[in-house]
């Protein structure tokens, strides 16, 4: 998975990209049996895409050791997916009669006879089994052994030059086992490669932003640099706090008191609660109270170098920071994955709604749609669905690429993002001028020029494209209802003419060029780590942000969860007061902020870097008036918050 963080670096904003996969799909129980007989069920994806006739290298020794993941479909998969979207429904009677978490497990879970039977299933065919969780059975053995459970056979293949093991024909279980398999993951390989870490790495190297900085939007002019669009622009901001943030989206006087938001990133930083509470303290933010921040943790960790451990804390840092700043009083709850790969990551949010451990979680993390695969897409979904009937609902980052032609080729959206059972969030970049008033909002999509050796001009002015928020229309996921009627035509149809999923759902700031100023230990040249801070912004920013002021909604309806948002926010579209009309261009004269940066991210002993960055030039997307696949249905506006109390 990867983190959408824009940080900025070397004077750029990027966010870090790890070769994992995800998944989003709709769920979906196979009932289609296999070719060679009415005896076993399909387990439709779990045969990847990459594995070819033309790929493959032959059979997998049958020593070759596999361990895999056995999803449970519960006792009434159908079920639950009606169940997760009446309670959602404003116009359904259901709305809001959440379940508790036991009531969940009892009504869809799996039974012990399911259990039972899956178990024996799996330890007949030769495989162990290594742990039963409510969601799935875990097992390890050899390919033999797996080649026999799930009917198939299990070949090498290569893979962008590498070769990885995968069945050669779709999985299958057991006829017998009356559809209690939702789906099995595992079966390949790639890119697996595991590594078992007892300690996280220290905190990543230092990074510092040069001056000169605005206060607040527009408060200092560059007026020694260049000219942009006809006029001379100001320097970027030094980060926005919270109290401008709070004025931006409408919070009023509502503080998140008594709702539990919960974070999940990979890995977790070890100065987290010392880091938080001074940025608090520094910054204006209410003082953590004791208890407010809880951290949820694996035993043990893997893939610490892969997955790059070091570069989560920052992230982990970020929504940490800025969950609290917008919503102070809300209790902040962050589940770690043992890893940045989708069995761990499924395991952080399987924790959060077994034990429901909150009502909104803020997940800033993800992967282009092209990775995500059936298999996973189920479980993702499952989980999801699972929350939704209790009240939880999942917030995703759209990704930092926008449509991520520039490091794909292809234009596709991000995932578990596209996801019909999440809210997707999109991004912008916010002017919140003198005596924190908002002032007006483009979309996140970033293009960068240097300043000429000379110094008097800005080259190729607007340059080259950066980064911008992720968006679009999904080419696997068909369009949800909620979207129907709202969404343009033009866009839910780009990829099928029956209609797919769109994203975003709503936005919030993300441009790292007017972004949030956040406070962590960073590992200094000399070897010692020192608290500092940095502006920083990606859909990694405007994920805990929507979470944030979603806690402000449900304090404002006397603490009701909001459940799974989605039906709600898109019915309170067209409602006065209610969105910021996001567009690119709100002042019609064309909007850029420059930027001076540390040649080598610390101090000037390597120089500065200047640029000229645009706001409101993503990609091939474009914020326009009313919905659009930059920002969704917009931003919140004053009147957001206090929506929530008519419902």
């Amino acid at each position: 998975m990867r983190s959408d963080r824009a940080t900025m670096r070397a004077g750029v904003g990027m966010a870090a990209t790890l070769p994992l996969i995800a998944g989003a799909l709709a769920l979906g129980i196979p009932a289609a049996h296999a070719a060679d007989g009415p005896a076993r069920d399909v387990l439709k994806g779990t045969k990847p895409l990459w594995a070819t006739a033309k790929a493959d290298k032959g059979a997998t020794p049958d020593g070759a050791r596999v361990t895999a993941r056995v999803y449970l479909a519960g006792r009434d998969a159908a079920g639950l997916a009606a169940y997760a979207k009446a309670v959602s429904d404003p116009a359904s009677p259901l709305y809001g009669k959440y379940l508790s978490a036991r009531q969940t497990q009892a009504r869809f879970g799996a039974t012990k006879a399911q259990v039972a039977a899956v178990k024996s299933w799996l330890t007949s065919a030769g495989l162990t089994v290594t742990e039963v969780t409510p969601r799935y059975v875990a097992v390890s053995g050899d390919v033999a052994a797996a080649e026999k459970a799930f009917g198939t056979q299990l070949h090498d293949f290569t893979k962008g030059g590498k070769t990885y093991r995968a069945p050669a024909a779709t999985a299958t279980a057991p006829a017998s086992l009356k559809g209690a398999v939702l789906t099995v993951t595992g079966l390949d390989n790639a890119p697996h490669k595991a590594r078992h870490a007892d300690q996280l790495p220290p905190p990543d190297a230092v990074f510092k932003n040069s001056g000169p900085f605005s206060s607040y939007y527009g408060s200092q002019l560059a007026t020694t640099l260049p000219d942009a669009y006809g006029r001379k622009i100001p320097y970027a901001v030094k980060g926005y706090t919270g109290k401008q943030l709070r004025a931006a989206y409408g919070a009023g006087t509502y503080t998140g008191r008594g709702v539990r938001i919960a974070i999940t990133d990979a890995y977790a930083s070890p100065t987290i609660a010392y880091d938080a509470a001074r940025y608090a303290v520094k910054n204006g933010d209410a003082a953590w109270k004791t208890g407010q921040l809880h951290q949820v943790l694996p035993k043990n960790y893997t893939k610490t170098e892969e997955c790059g451990a070091a570069g989560w804390y920052g992230e982990e840092t970020l929504d940490v920071e800025a969950a609290h700043a917008v919503a102070p009083n809300a209790e902040v709850t962050y589940v770690g994955a043992a890893s940045c790969y989708d069995d761990d990551l499924l395991d952080s949010l399987g924790k959060i709604v077994d034990n429901h451990l909150a009502d909104i979680v803020s997940n800033s993390w993800g992967d282009i749609e092209a990775n995500q695969t059936p298999d996973l897409a189920a479980a993702y979904d499952q989980v999801f669905q699972l929350g939704a009937v209790q009240g939880i609902g999942f917030y995703f980052s759209s990704g930092d690429n926008g449509d991520e032609v520039a490091g794909t080729g292809t234009k596709q959206v991000d995932t578990p993002a596209n996801s019909a059972w999440v809210t997707a969030v999109g991004g912008t970049s916010l002017a919140v001028g003198k005596g924190d008033t908002y002032l007006w909002e483009t979309g996140w999509g970033t293009e960068k020029s240097s300043l000429s050796a000379d110094g008097k001009s800005w080259e190729n002015f607007p340059g080259t494209f950066t980064s911008g928020a992720g968006g679009g229309t999904s080419r696997t996921v068909p369009q949800p209802y909620y979207q129907k009627g709202i969404v343009p035509k033009s866009l839910a149809t780009a990829n099928n003419a029956a209609g797919n999923r769109v994203v975003p759902d709503i936005a919030a700031i993300a441009d790292p060029n007017t972004g949030f100023l956040v406070g962590q230990t960073q590992t200094f040249p000399d070897g010692t780590e020192r608290y500092d801070e940095y502006r920083i912004g990606g859909t990694s920013l405007a994920a805990p942000v929507i979470a944030a002021v979603q806690a402000l909604a449900q304090e404002a309806r006397g603490g009701a969860p909001l459940g799974f948002a989605n039906p709600a926010i898109y019915a309170k579209y067209g409602e006065k007061g209610v969105y910021h009309d996001v567009t690119d261009n709100p002042t019609g004269s064309g909007l850029a902020v420059a930027r001076v940066d540390f040649a080598n991210g610390l101090d000037a002993t390597d120089g500065l870097l200047y640029s000229a960055r645009t706001l409101g030039h993503d990609s091939s997307l474009s914020a326009v008036k009313g919905y659009d696949d930059v920002t969704g249905v917009g931003s919140p506006a004053n009147g957001y918050v206090q929506s929530f109390r008519r419902h």
